[in-house]
């Protein structure tokens, strides 16, 4: 994948196939967007403290057992990068989802405008972060809003190779479906690929027509080795 612009591997994603799964499973896989070496390079900086503006113990919060770093800026060219060329591909979908579920969708066409919204509502701090567990670490269900401004829908890249760098560690979804029961799925990210997840909530169809339906996200219990991702969230936070 070296030498490949990374506008040209989010394109090679089915994005039809991604707006499918996200309407039927809640989460939906992309093709491969960092090559093994990026993912080296991204997870190599992970202990250099002048990248980042804030770190987070994840057992202090009572949020999991691991830690998660918030980026400062400028972010590495792969994040900034990533984040640009995924935004339009996301972008049909979330506005599709806010028309179902009778909303206005306030999102323009490029995430410079967006962020730009973001920024002038107070909501300026970085959002894209990396996570680490190792064995016996785990991350309780939540949601990423960060503020009133969301962009519905974020993207989570495993920096890791799974069954080789650790085992279990599987990424988690429950879904609250309106008049049902819920659901949870577990999925295993490959190395340097993507998962596409809500942020908050998605449309779902019942005989009363299309209602929100809120969707937790965590990561199940790692039984050995360490576990990197990268999280690319669409809209900054207050």
């Amino acid at each position: 994948m070296t030498g490949v612009a990374y506008d040209q591997r989010v394109a090679a994603t089915d994005w039809d196939a991604v707006a499918t799964e996200l309407e039927t499973l809640g989460g939906a896989l992309t093709g491969p967007l960092l090559s093994p070496g990026e993912t080296a390079e991204l997870a190599a900086i992970y202990p250099e403290d002048n990248r980042f503006r804030s770190t987070i113990d994840m057992a202090r919060y009572r949020f999991g057992e691991g830690q998660y770093r918030y980026f400062a800026r400028p972010y590495p060219q792969a994040v900034a990068e990533l984040k640009h060329a995924l935004y339009p591909r996301l972008l049909p979908i979330a506005r599709d989802w806010w028309r179902k579920l009778r909303r206005d969708p306030p999102w323009p066409d490029s995430l410079d405008e967006w962020l730009d919204i973001c920024h002038r509502a107070g909501q300026t701090r970085t959002t894209a972060l990396m996570l680490k567990y190792t064995a016996g670490g785990w991350c309780a269900l939540h949601q990423d809003l960060y503020g009133e401004l969301v962009f519905p829908l974020q993207v989570v890249i495993n920096l890791t190779r799974p069954d080789i760098d650790y085992t279990g560690g599987e990424f988690l979804l429950y879904e609250q479906r309106p008049r049902a029961q819920s659901r949870g799925t577990a999925i295993s990210i490959p190395h340097g690929h993507g998962l596409v997840i809500t942020t908050r909530e998605r449309p779902v169809l019942s005989k009363r027509g299309w209602a929100a339906g809120p969707v937790r996200h965590g990561v199940s219990t790692l039984h050995t080795g360490s576990r990197m991702t990268l999280g690319l969230i669409f809209h900054d936070a207050s």
